[in-house]
Parts: C-alpha cells; sequence; structure tokens
C-alpha cells in the first residue's frame, strides 16, 4: 500500500467539498477518479499530493515520491522550460521540500530523534548537490523522446507553440515517472491530439508508477483502469473495473438502492401510521411509543442522490438544400507557410462529420476556411440557404467583463431577465454562477455558456471546435444526444474518440496538408471493417404499462428496463408520448445498429 485517505472532509467556509472521501492507492493500480464539474475532484487531488490538509479523516502516507501533471500546460512568460519539466512535484523539489520539513521539526524541538533527522537531512543536501547536473541530463533526455530540441530548455513557456507546449508536458510525465512510486494527472489528454492520447495510454500501461487520473476521456479510462472512483455529494464510492463496468454497476446500484430506499419508506411510513393510530384509540397506553421506538431503530436506507440534468436540445432551421458546402482545390496559405493544400469537399446535407488529426496539422484552419473567416484559394461554394452556427473551443465570442447573464440579454434582449436566467438553468447555471464575471468561472462553465449562446440561433449547419473540451461527462453525454437529435448538418473538430463513434457518421483525416474522409465512425476506420454499430449511451426507462414494438414484433411487460439510445429514440417516441415509458436515471453504453453509409461518400 503508498497511499490511504480514510474518511476525508474538506470544507472552505461554510462549503462543504468533502464530507467523507476515501480511496487506497496500491503498487501497480492503475485508477480513475471521475465526478461532474465541482465535485470536489481537484481538492481530493491536492489532499492526496500533500497541498491541502483535510479538516478531519486520516491519511496514510508510504512514498512521497508522487508525481503531478497539471491540467493546464503552462504558458507563462515567469518560466522556462527546464523551470517546468522540474517544477513542482520533481525530484529537486521534493528534496527540498522534505528537508524544509526537516527543519522545521529540529526547530520545534520536542520528542524528535535528532541523530536521525541530522542524518537523514545531510544525505538529502548530498544528494541535491548531485541532483543539478543529473536531472539536466534527464530532461535534455525527456525533450528528445518527445521530438523537441534540447535547444528549448531555457526558452520560456510564452514562446512556445501550443503543440511544443503540449509535448514539454508529455516529457514532464517521462522526468516525474522515472522517479515516481504514484504519478497523478489531472485531464492529461484536454489538449492532446489522438495519436498522442493513444501513445500516452500505452505508455502508461507499461509505467512502473501507480497511476491516478482524473479525467472525462472515457476510452482513456476504458484501456486503463482498473478500478473507478467516483465523488459525488461530496462521497466517494468505488467501482471495480473501467469505465465500461462503472456505467454498469452504477446503474445497478441506482436501481437496488432506489428498490431498497422505497421499501424501507414505505415500511416506516405504515409504522408510523400504526403508531398514530394506537395513540389516537390507546391514548392512555404505552404501546405506540414502543411502536416509535421501533421506527426509530429501523435501519435506515440511503435515498438514491437525485441528479440535475443539462437539457440541450439545439433548433434547426428550415432545410439548406442537399448540397451544403462544396469546395475544389482550395489551399490555405498563412504567414508564408501551406497549412493546407488540393482540399476536396463535399458536405451533404445531415452530414454528421469529425474532423480529427495532430495538433498543427490545419483542422481549425479547415472550418476557417470553410467559413470564409480566413482567406483560401480555389472553388469554394457555401449554399444561401445554409444558416451556419459557428462554436470556437477558445469562445472568443464571450465578453470575460461581464456576467452569463448579461452575455445572454445581449443576445436576446435586456428586458427577457427570466428568460436569460431559464436558459442557464437548463445548463446548471444558476446562483452566483450567473452572477460572477464570467473570467472567474470555470473553463467547463464559460464552455457552458457558449453553448447556451448557440442554442438561441436557429441553424441548419453547426461548425463546432472541440466541442467537449472541459466538459464533464454528463454534460457531454447531453451534448452527444443533442447532436444526435440535431436535424441538420454538423462538421465538428474533435479529439474526442467517444465523440467520434456516438455522434459522426463520417470522419476526416488532416495530415500532410491533405484532407480525407472516411464514411464510417473512427474505430471503423482505424481497423474494424464491416462494422455495422456505433456505441451510444443509452438511457435506461421503466416501462408502466405492456406494449409492442410492432416493427419489431417484440413486446415488453409492465416494470420491464429498456436501454434506449438516441438513435432509437423515434421509434420508441409514440411510446414515450403515451405515457407508457418513464425514464428511470440510469444510463448505459450499447452498441446501435445503423444504416449503411455509400461507398462513393468516403473519398
Amino acid at each position: 500500500m503508498l497511499f490511504k485517505a480514510q474518511s476525508v472532509a474538506k470544507s472552505f467556509g461554510p462549503v462543504k467539498v468533502l464530507t467523507d472521501a476515501s480511496i487506497q492507492i496500491n503498487a501497480g493500480d492503475s485508477i480513475g477518479l471521475i465526478g461532474v464539474n465541482g465535485a470536489g475532484k481537484s481538492t481530493f487531488l491536492k489532499i492526496i499530493l500533500g497541498e491541502l490538509k483535510p479538516d478531519t479523516g486520516e491519511i496514510t502516507r508510504n512514498t512521497r515520491e508522487i508525481g503531478y501533471l497539471e491540467q493546464f500546460p503552462e504558458s507563462s512568460s515567469e518560466f522556462t522550460v527546464r523551470d517546468v519539466l522540474g517544477r513542482p512535484y520533481g525530484h529537486v523539489e521534493n528534496i527540498r521540500r522534505r528537508m524544509a520539513e526537516i527543519d522545521s521539526a529540529m526547530s520545534a524541538g520536542g520528542d524528535v530523534d535528532w541523530n536521525a533527522l541530522a542524518s537523514e537531512r545531510f544525505e538529502l543536501e548530498t544528494s541535491l548537490s548531485k541532483s543539478d547536473v543529473t536531472d539536466e541530463g534527464k530532461l535534455r533526455s525527456s525533450l528528445k523522446k518527445v521530438g523537441l530540441s534540447e535547444d528549448l530548455m531555457g526558452r520560456t513557456m510564452d514562446s512556445l507553440s501550443g503543440g511544443e507546449r503540449t509535448k514539454v508536458m508529455l516529457s514532464r510525465i517521462l522526468v516525474q515517472a522515472d522517479e515516481c512510486d504514484i504519478l497523478a494527472m489531472d485531464e492529461p489528454t484536454s489538449h492532446l491530439d489522438i495519436d498522442t492520447v493513444e501513445w500516452l495510454e500505452d505508455y502508461l500501461l507499461k509505467s512502473h508508477c501507480s497511476v491516478l487520473v482524473v479525467s472525462h476521456d472515457r476510452y482513456l479510462m476504458d484501456k486503463i483502469a482498473v478500478r473507478m472512483v467516483e465523488i459525488s455529494n461530496g462521497k466517494t464510492r468505488e467501482y471495480k473495473g473501467n469505465y465500461t463496468d462503472f456505467v454498469t454497476k452504477k446503474m445497478l446500484d441506482l436501481d437496488r438502492m432506489e428498490k431498497e430506499y422505497r421499501k424501507y419508506a414505505g415500511q416506516k411510513r405504515r409504522q408510523e401510521e400504526i403508531a398514530e393510530q394506537l395513540h389516537r384509540d390507546q391514548w392512555y397506553m404505552t404501546a405506540h411509543k414502543t411502536r416509535a421506538k421501533l421506527v426509530s431503530k429501523m435501519e435506515e436506507k440511503e435515498k438514491p442522490e437525485e441528479s440535475r440534468e443539462i437539457s440541450v436540445r439545439i433548433r434547426a432551421a428550415s432545410k439548406s438544400g442537399k448540397n451544403v458546402i462544396s469546395c475544389k482545390g482550395l489551399s490555405v496559405e498563412l504567414g508564408g507557410r501551406v497549412i493546407l493544400e488540393d482540399v476536396e469537399l463535399d458536405i451533404i446535407k445531415g452530414d454528421k462529420i469529425g474532423v480529427f488529426g495532430s495538433n498543427g496539422e490545419g483542422k481549425s484552419t479547415l472550418a476557417k476556411a470553410l467559413l470564409e473567416i480566413i482567406p483560401s484559394k480555389g472553388e469554394l461554394w457555401v449554399a444561401p440557404g445554409a444558416k451556419i452556427g459557428y462554436y470556437s473551443q477558445h469562445h472568443e465570442g464571450l465578453d470575460l467583463r461581464i456576467t452569463a447573464e448579461e452575455q445572454i440579454l445581449q443576445a436576446i434582449g435586456k428586458e427577457r431577465r427570466s428568460e436569460a436566467r431559464s436558459i442557464l438553468s437548463r445548463m446548471l447555471l444558476d446562483g452566483d454562477d450567473v452572477d460572477r464575471p464570467m473570467s472567474t468561472l470555470s473553463g467547463g462553465q464559460r464552455a457552458r455558456v457558449a453553448l447556451c449562446l448557440l442554442l438561441l440561433k436557429e441553424t441548419n449547419v453547426l461548425v463546432l471546435d472541440e466541442p467537449t473540451n472541459y466538459l464533464d461527462i454528463p454534460a457531454r453525454h447531453a451534448v452527444e444526444e443533442a447532436l444526435n437529435e440535431y436535424d441538420g448538418t454538423i462538421l465538428t473538430i474533435t479529439h474526442d474518440r467517444y465523440f467520434l463513434d456516438s455522434v459522426c457518421t463520417k470522419v476526416i483525416e488532416v495530415k500532410d496538408r491533405r484532407v480525407k474522409m472516411f464514411s464510417g465512425t473512427y474505430s471503423e476506420m482505424k481497423g474494424r471493417p464491416n462494422t455495422k454499430e456505433i456505441v451510444m449511451d443509452a438511457d435506461e426507462y421503466r416501462v408502466l404499462s405492456p406494449f409492442t414494438d410492432w416493427t419489431t414484433g417484440r413486446k415488453y411487460g409492465k416494470n420491464d428496463r429498456v436501454l434506449i439510445a438516441p438513435a432509437e429514440a423515434q421509434g420508441f417516441r409514440w411510446a414515450m408520448d403515451q405515457g407508457k415509458l418513464k425514464k428511470t436515471g440510469g444510463r448505459q453504453r450499447k452498441k446501435v445498429g445503423v444504416a449503411d453509409e455509400d461507398d462513393g461518400a468516403g473519398s
């Protein structure tokens, strides 16, 4: 056992972030830590790292060799590449931190082993004097492994490109993993392209370190996790297996808890009614008090948590015509460098196209060229009836000086304040969140404000640049379902492989200045030919009254459980409208059959 936290609680003022959080990390573990935005994942991670002290709870730490990869790549002018590779959980910092602890203990006096502390401090000083040379060699070597020149060592992070900053952070993983027993990572795939994410997965599987990953990347969690720890309402719950196992087991857990709570609540109510009746009929006796004591001694069952869901529905405008966007021989040159050349695309009404490729290959450039935001050469035609909605990953359309409510009011009119609040509430933005300047909101909260603005427009074409970035898993589900139901055309840039499989029916790879379209999902393109199914998140429904699906001939009995994916929802719409089905709140991944695409569509 390397680390253990038991019944940890942490509050900030009156806000209770964690109330009963526990985790044990053993040698060889690979653990996924998940929860909605604001659940307390980062707070719990800082307690594990030793940055924060819990208010209550027990911490057992059998190693101090813990590496840490932050969520956001450092882009400050204050730090060089050399600083970032060793900061703040590198080997040198660990030595200095332990020396400071020894100094503090010796200054405080008391019942300490002076000889042992003095001996340890001498060994640390010797190690520190040698570390500058050895660490420098490791840093240079790690840069080479990710394809960066050692000449970057002295450059500041803000002078690097986005792709270079990402590779520096990957290099930092290599540096820390050599020295660490535990490697903790906060959203490590947020700024990585698909190829690099898949490299990271393979690296982590081979690493000697125990791994603790906070991530919303569902395929990453499926590949590397052997245990999942969920934080919800300040408490942790652990599940054996990967993310898919977690979804299945949690649905069963919620179903069991709901049944147990209903039974408990019914029995308790019945006993209370009997006690009350006895008190009325036999007021002169104490039988009702005995009955009341029995009620108080009943084992209380936990009520299943009621989770709010994001409500997303994107309105589609009138049809745009069969051909939406066409280009031939399209090329883009920026700063004297050719980014794209000889691009040929025919985007047809109803297409849902995912664009992927390595960082810096020109994915966003392609989208902006098609939208005529940046100049291009060659033939480009956009249907006159195309009403395009654009979502930028950097949220340039947001004014961070104003509040979320003020941003929405600018779009719909200042007199429609209650409507603005309602729109934001559907995205789980309410209370103080809508009254604070958006500069103080998290990345996920800003993303939801930007989505609100998109929902206000009537579009028949959506161009989306990393729409799931910063969103937690429930929010991603909601966006994916809305896009599956959207009766329009979609072109989306994403490195989220789950999104590519669950939403997109065609994919475009941008590589070496060219684009290549494939008719099918990302997984099919990567080597699963003849696959006629895509993976989707299906909602669980309970059958309230029996019915028959006359399309398939299948009969459903009362209280049956039915998993319905977005692609299947239309077939069950009549049963929902007639009140024969009720959503339970459970959710599980399932494969859904899709119609074959024309062979000539991907070229």
